[in-house]
């Protein structure tokens, strides 16, 4: 049976591990501009979109929700993205087309089906 006096200490190992290692992140995201922190957001909430959209059936409302949020950083802090900024522009309006796309095949789909 293991000694109980020592799963503290392991404990407290782990958590200074833990925070040891929190403060490095830290440190290393420091030391990357914020623009680029930003730009990688962004696309992670375009591909969360894109992950909705292309799901069967596609998750329209959750697909929005992560469209809209490209769409606050992207317009919202126009001028100040860096070189990506227009790369991320153009993502955002083809993720809104396809968005478009899919919700009317959607529709014409109920249509014809009811």
């Amino acid at each position: 049976m293991p000694n109980d006096s020592a799963i503290p200490q392991e404990a407290d190992i782990d958590l200074a591990e833990a925070a040891e290692a929190l403060a490095e992140t830290r440190q290393r995201l420091a030391e990357v501009p914020a623009e680029v922190v930003v730009v990688n957001h962004v696309m992670g909430l375009y591909e969360l979109a894109a992950i909705h959209l292309s799901a069967q059936p596609p998750r329209l409302f959750e697909a929005a929700l992560a469209i809209d949020s490209v769409a606050c950083l992207v317009e919202g802090l126009e001028g100040r993205l860096g070189d990506e900024e227009a790369t991320l522009k153009l993502a955002l309006d083809n993720i809104r087309i396809a968005f478009v796309q899919i919700k009317d095949a959607l529709l014409k789909d109920e249509e014809e089906m009811g």
